[in-house]
């Protein structure tokens, strides 16, 4: 006898599936921050290793986002993985027309100017190689230049802050 599933009846291929799709894949939180005289940033889901020699990670960024005309033009930026407990960090940076590098977040200049998150689990700061058009978003390709995995040792632990159904999520054991 063969176990039949319930896979749902098909749909054209869509905005709407797309988003679907997703909503159920966990994705880990990274906040991408880009140099400038007024700095910027956002939040990303779409973080990726791609290369280990050289060292190597692309995310996505759409080109309608207020962060896009800088990092058009940026020559380096920081990627910053977050932790469970940074839930606030990431709403704001999340958060269209919010003021991202304002108390409370904190942050100080680090290589090549780019701005650096204090508290992350792991920063780094990356030199754009490439930026891939991609329907409404562009792909950012970067090689990691410089970076840091502080001690996470205190009462948070390691453990990274998810997106998952449309909301940040944590690791359960």
């Amino acid at each position: 006898m063969t176990a039949t599933h319930d896979l749902g009846a098909p749909q054209l291929a869509g905005t709407d599936l797309l988003r679907s799709a997703f909503r159920r894949h966990a994705a880990g939180v990274a906040v991408i921050t880009v140099p400038g005289a007024r700095p910027a940033g956002f939040t990303a889901t779409s973080l990726a290793s791609v290369a280990a020699e050289p060292p190597l990670l692309s995310f996505g960024v759409g080109t309608g986002s207020s962060t896009w005309p800088l990092l058009a033009e940026a020559g380096h930026v920081g990627v910053h993985v977050l932790a469970e407990h940074q839930q606030e960090l990431a709403a704001t940076f999340a958060r269209s027309g919010a003021d991202r590098f304002a108390p409370p977040t904190r942050w100080h200049s680090g290589p090549h100017g780019v701005p650096v998150l204090d508290g992350v689990l792991a920063w780094l700061v990356c030199r754009v190689v490439a930026r891939i058009p991609a329907g409404d978003h562009r792909l950012v390709l970067a090689q990691v230049v410089e970076g840091a995995v502080p001690d996470a040792s205190g009462p948070e632990g390691v453990r990274p802050l998810l997106y998952h159904h449309g909301g940040f999520n944590a690791l359960r054991d």
